[in-house]
């Protein structure tokens, strides 16, 4: 009697539970704190040997990913409306922080919150638009979109039409050239990711997830769908402009050709789709996987049509393995590791 009295009764295990879910948030919330620091110490190993600097390029870019697939996973992940015109606000964003800096002498890195609130107060009025379509006719609005803001810049004669616009070189000395925008990079991904973290957890990305199931029902639940899906869309374009922003200024070039891009929007979806879309950590994990494997494909194989192809049967081979995303299907199959439950 004294062991079956000394054994956890169903009660206790069922008290005991939002207790351990808590040390479990903490745990995790421990975790990522401390991966930040890290990686906002990493600079000093470029500080103190010089030899760094090919890896702090390859670190921001993908921060810049991280911040673009976890901004596009607002509408495109937790509202389920595929965009395919999100790089018009990564051109926008570069086009506007170039003007700011180029005629009003604002700081990049002033101008480049400035044009994600830009890209954001755009983002209400092309919602608006766009968003009154559903499926495939939304998405070639996207798209339309796009086209149409390339072709606006194309014939901008003051930011240098077609040729582009060359930005000033950024009074810095070599070995600690890319520290600004490493930092202003990590800056725009913690910030991006956690935004995606709080609207999920908030009243709006209950109703962004109740659209993205049935939009029909959600409406007759009482869920304000269109003003969701507008705020949704507009949040989308802030964090991918500000990141515009800064990598306009890191390349210190802004050419159409190079920042109104399908290819660009391309990659922000596959990166969400392959970590898992409408998850928070999905987005993550996606744009640092496939900027590290486009990185590895490059480097083996070089940039030629063989790069393409073993990055697609690689994204191929994933998809199969994992049908809703990495995070998604490891949840699914309840293998998700606790670091990467995000919610």
């Amino acid at each position: 009697m004294t062991g079956a009295s000394a054994q956890p009764q169903p009660a206790d295990r069922a008290e005991s539970a939002p207790g351990d879910a808590a040390r479990g948030r903490t745990h995790r919330g421990i975790v990522l704190v401390a991966l930040v620091v890290a990686l906002a110490l990493f600079p000093l190993l470029q500080i103190a040997t010089g030899r760094f600097n090919y890896w702090l390029h390859m670190m921001l870019y993908a921060f810049m990913y991280v911040a673009m697939a976890s901004s596009w996973n607002i509408i495109g992940g937790y509202a389920g409306y595929i965009s395919l015109g999100h790089s018009a606000f990564y051109g926008i964003g570069g086009y506007a922080t170039g003007a700011l800096m180029t005629f009003c002498g604002i700081s990049p890195f002033v101008s480049a919150p400035l044009a994600g609130l830009l890209c954001f107060a755009l983002g209400l009025p092309v919602g608006l638009i766009t968003l009154r379509t559903r499926g495939p006719a939304f998405i070639i609005s996207t798209i339309a979109l796009l086209m149409l803001a390339r072709l606006a810049l194309d014939n901008t004669e003051s930011l240098g039409g077609a040729d582009g616009m060359s930005l000033p070189l950024p009074d810095l000395p070599v070995q600690t050239l890319k520290l600004p925008f490493y930092y202003g990079m990590l800056a725009v991904a913690v910030a991006a990711v956690l935004a995606s973290y709080r609207i999920r957890h908030a009243k709006l990305g209950l109703g962004l997830r109740a659209i993205a199931e049935d939009e029909v029902k959600a409406e007759a639940a009482g869920i304000p769908t269109r003003l969701y899906k507008i705020i949704a869309f507009a949040l989308s374009a802030l964090f991918i402009g500000i990141a515009g922003g800064l990598w306009g200024y890191y390349l210190t070039y802004l050419k159409p050709t190079v920042f109104f891009q399908i290819l660009t929007s391309a990659q922000i979806v596959l990166m969400a789709i392959l970590g898992g879309r409408g998850t928070v950590a999905g987005p993550v994990l996606g744009a640092i996987l496939l900027v590290a494997a486009d990185e590895l494909v490059v480097a083996k194989l070089g940039s030629t049509e063989l790069n393409i192809t073993a990055k697609g049967v690689l994204m191929l081979v994933v998809l199969v393995m994992f049908p809703e995303g990495i995070v998604g299907t490891l949840r699914a199959r309840g293998r998700l590791p606790r670091i990467l439950d995000w919610g």
